[in-house]
């Protein structure tokens, strides 16, 4: 009796975890189609904190216009990365115009974000390409959006299901239905980082 129970729960895991590689490479690919933006405070001082808004306004207001003609990730992500000293210069004016100094360093990377509930749609968690901007020390909260395609910009013209599958649109626009879903592929991806 043992056996056949112990047979009837790994049959249960194994269906659970094959049931799921779809679910997890469908996830993948919607970080192959997104470029985000991650912001991260000098600290968590009120200051700092006010400081990283101001940035992301400038930000976003500049990348609108830098990405309006651009029609992939691969575009926005060439373009981000042929303006970034624009990118830092435009950052840390608003900081000298609000009385701050500190450095800011742009980076274009790949980095990990956990699930991200916004609005109208989720973004399941993963690695995700991103323009990354560290004010100062970099020890406070962050921020993060989409910039490609433009949904936290201030004209947000951009739609996420014109870089999306229809399945994939319907993963992030779903996430009530996926909700366990993204929870096990955030707990799957962190097993995984453990090994890599």
């Amino acid at each position: 009796m043992k056996l056949l129970f112990r047979s009837f729960c790994c049959a249960v895991i194994i269906s659970c975890l094959l049931s799921l590689t779809g679910f997890c490479g469908a996830c993948d690919d919607i970080g192959s189609r997104v470029f985000r933006l991650h912001i991260i405070a000098n600290s968590d001082s009120k200051y700092d904190q006010q400081l990283k808004l101001l940035v992301r306004n400038e930000i976003t207001e500049y990348t609108d216009s830098l990405f309006a003609g651009c029609k992939s990730k691969e575009e926005a992500m060439n373009a981000a990365a042929e303006h970034k000293s624009e990118i830092i210069s435009r950052s840390r004016a608003v900081l000298r115009d609000h009385g701050c100094n500190a450095k800011v360093d742009a980076y274009i990377t790949k980095m990990r974000f956990d699930t991200r509930v916004y609005k109208d749609f989720t973004l399941p968690a993963g690695e995700y390409d991103a323009l990354r901007i560290v004010i100062g020390e970099g020890r406070g909260h962050n921020w993060w959006c989409v910039l490609f395609p433009a949904v936290c910009v201030p004209s947000a013209s951009g739609n996420i299901d014109d870089v999306l599958s229809s399945e994939e649109s319907d993963i992030v626009r779903g996430s009530d239905r996926y909700e366990i879903r993204f929870k096990a592929v955030e707990i799957f991806q962190s097993i995984l980082g453990l090994f890599g």
